[in-house]
């Protein structure tokens, strides 16, 4: 590093020794990498293991039942952002109900009718359809 007159000056040597050492961060057991191939599928399943869900669900036997009936997520075309939002605000919805003390299960579903679908196909086909 220059100083104001054009000298070299060093600062700190030990920081170009090894840089972390000088930063005031906290000492986790955490791994430096996330490896989420690997983890998530562990994650899973120590949740079926304990059986997470089905201890969220069951405190709410006696309690008021919430349902959010969730249809598919891209009958009508192709998959964009707004289903994705879509998905995630319902999951918040039905996680909010859960931790208010209703029986909120997640309630996949298909309520269409297969109707807007047919359409997609139509469209997809054109005039190779069959008559």
């Amino acid at each position: 590093m220059l100083d104001f007159e054009g000298r070299v000056v060093v600062f700190f040597k030990a920081m170009a020794d090894n840089y972390k050492d000088t930063l005031n961060l906290p000492r986790t057991d955490f791994p430096m990498k996330a490896n989420l191939s690997k983890r998530e599928p562990e994650i899973l399943n120590l949740w079926k293991e304990k059986k997470i869900y089905e201890k969220l669900q069951g405190r709410g036997d006696s309690a008021e039942t919430y349902i959010l009936h969730d249809g598919p997520p891209y009958a009508n075309g192709h998959i964009h952002m707004g289903h994705a939002l879509n998905k995630v605000l319902k999951d918040i919805i039905v996680k909010y109900k859960t931790m208010k003390g209703f029986y909120a299960p997640y309630v996949p579903g298909w309520d269409c009718h297969g109707l807007p679908i047919e359409i997609q196909v139509d469209k997809n086909l054109g005039s190779k359809k069959m008559k």
